[in-house]
């Protein structure tokens, strides 16, 4: 797989005070041009235990979402287990090595991004991000854990979200945020 150039959304995750939200901006791009303004990049999976959001070509990650419930249900829901399983059949299934996402899956417990070069990783500090926007949701996460400690996971996800969209313009401020059941 090449390098991989994901620049149309910002996909952020955040496990605070006991808590796990996730969420993305609605906008797909195709090339500089807004295609669509309400895109729905998340969703949940086995019966809201499980939450997931993806950045990078909306085909591509319906298949992988596809393939990551698959390996979900063959492994009991354990989230852990089927994304490094994901990861592998990523990296070395000819078809699956050309699709071009990213995913960023939660449960109550841990959050982790998985890529198509074969990674599976559990981000420093509660805090994943994914797509053009991704660093300036990030920090801005980061931040409002470390000096707004009263805030939800979801308040800290929205800010680090519209923040994101401020500055970013392949994000906008259509929020879809859910949290982890």
């Amino acid at each position: 797989m090449g390098k991989l150039k994901i620049r149309s959304t910002t996909v952020i995750a955040v496990i605070h005070n006991g808590e796990v939200a996730i969420g993305a901006d609605g906008q797909a791009t195709m090339g500089n041009t807004v295609a669509k303004s309400n895109v729905k990049k998340i969703r949940k999976l086995q019966e809201g235990k499980i939450v997931t959001g993806f950045a990078g070509s909306t085909a591509d990650a319906f298949t992988l979402l596809e393939k990551f419930d698959e390996k979900l249900n063959k492994y009991g829901g354990n989230m852990k287990r089927a994304a490094i399983e994901l990861a592998k059949d990523w990296r070395m299934d000819r078809y699956l090595r050309r699709l071009e996402a990213m995913l960023i899956v939660a449960d109550k417990d841990e959050v982790l991004v998985i890529s198509g070069t074969g990674d599976v990783l559990e981000p420093d500090n509660q805090v994943a991000a994914i797509g053009s926007g991704s660093m300036y949701a990030q920090s801005a996460a980061l931040a409002l854990k470390k000096h707004a400690s009263h805030l939800s996971a979801e308040e800290i996800v929205r800010e680090s979200l519209t923040i994101a969209a401020d500055i970013c313009i392949y994000t906008n401020s259509n929020l879809v945020i859910e949290k982890v059941s």
